[in-house]
């Protein structure tokens, strides 16, 4: 069980139904995630005790979930994309369009959804970008490199050297991209509408708070299980060589 010196990246993997708590304070578990809970709870003003109440009663009578640090390294990246890559694809399809019409009606009285949908146009572009270079690079490797060790290969050739490089690059992008939301809910007061928002208005900050809350688990699943795992692997094979 978690304790008080637990970082939060720890009790996120080791009970999922926390991660709901996290959200709901609002604490990072994914990309900053490596620091211990009272750390966290003194920085922002939250009582450890009554953190740790809250992630203990998460934990009870919690749906069975799987446990994705005991699936291959080829069947979490399935996941990744299946769910989150596919996710993100969809939506930016769907919000961009949305923040223009918002923009455009109600820019001129609420300047900040301009910004808002700048902001947006440069997170799918970026985000687009760093799901190609997943997908087409840096996905295939880890699976080669779980190929290698169940057939006793060496490690697979690569364009990048160590599966690290390309890792750091990721892990910078992530950072970009959960910047980019935070000043979007910054500029919005936590996606929340204001009191003449029309339908689309209110649809989007919707859409924007889910898209920030699913990136937070996307995040979580890449820099928290599949890429210690990766660099793990890719050490174990190098040593066996």
């Amino acid at each position: 069980m978690f304790t008080a010196t637990s970082t939060l990246r720890s009790i996120a993997l080791e009970e999922p139904a926390t991660i709901r708590v996290f959200e709901r304070y609002r604490l990072d578990y994914c990309c900053g995630g490596n620091r211990p809970l009272h750390e966290v709870c003194s920085e922002n003003g939250i009582a450890t005790e009554k953190l740790l109440a809250a992630l203990t009663a998460a934990t009870v009578n919690a749906p069975v979930t799987r446990d994705l640090s005991r699936v291959t390294l080829a069947e979490l990246i399935h996941r990744i994309v299946e769910t989150h890559h596919v996710y993100v694809r969809s939506e930016l399809i769907r919000l961009q369009p949305m923040a223009q019409r918002v923009a455009t009606k109600h820019g001129p009285v609420h300047p900040e959804v301009s910004l808002i949908e700048r902001d947006l146009l440069q997170l799918g572009d970026e985000l687009l970008f760093h799901l190609h270079k997943e997908e087409r690079i840096l996905f295939p490797y880890i699976e080669a490199l779980e190929r290698s060790c169940e057939t006793g290969g060496a490690v697979p050739g690569s364009q990048f050297g160590s599966v690290q490089s390309p890792i750091q690059a990721m892990l910078h992008e992530h950072e970009s991209a959960a910047a980019l939301l935070e000043e979007m809910r910054t500029r919005s007061d936590g996606f929340v509408p204001p009191p003449d928002a029309c339908p689309t208005y209110v649809g989007l900050y919707h859409g924007l708070k889910a898209f920030e809350r699913d990136l937070h688990r996307h995040v979580h699943l890449e820099n928290n299980l599949l890429f210690p795992r990766a660099i793990a692997l890719e050490k174990e094979i190098s040593v066996a060589q």
